[in-house]
């Protein structure tokens, strides 16, 4: 098999099993899920975060509340078990706790 002939296989026929295998959003790039789904047993006061966990949603408060993990800059408090993604929507972090 020559390296074009394989080009050719790539670049034609792997789309086309691709969108047989996973629908036709794999060919012609399907916009992805706009809301998340929730962990079953989340409540509405928790999000699931990225290991599966539901964790309490950022909150003001006075004073760091039990569990917080950072101070986002939008004086909200988050309950994040990583820094990814960590107060994205609060304009970042401005502490660690």
């Amino acid at each position: 098999m020559t390296i074009e002939y394989r080009k050719r296989v790539l670049r034609f026929v792997l789309p086309a099993v691709s969108a047989a295998l996973f629908g036709a959003g794999a060919l012609f790039g399907a916009p992805a899920t706009a809301a998340p789904l929730l962990h079953a047993s989340c409540s509405a006061t928790e999000y699931d975060n990225v290991d599966g966990d539901c964790v309490p949603r950022p909150q003001q408060a006075p004073s760091a509340p039990p569990g917080a993990t950072a101070l986002c800059k939008d004086g909200d408090y988050s309950f994040s078990e990583n820094h990814r993604g960590t107060c994205s929507g609060h304009h970042g972090v401005a502490k660690w706790l």
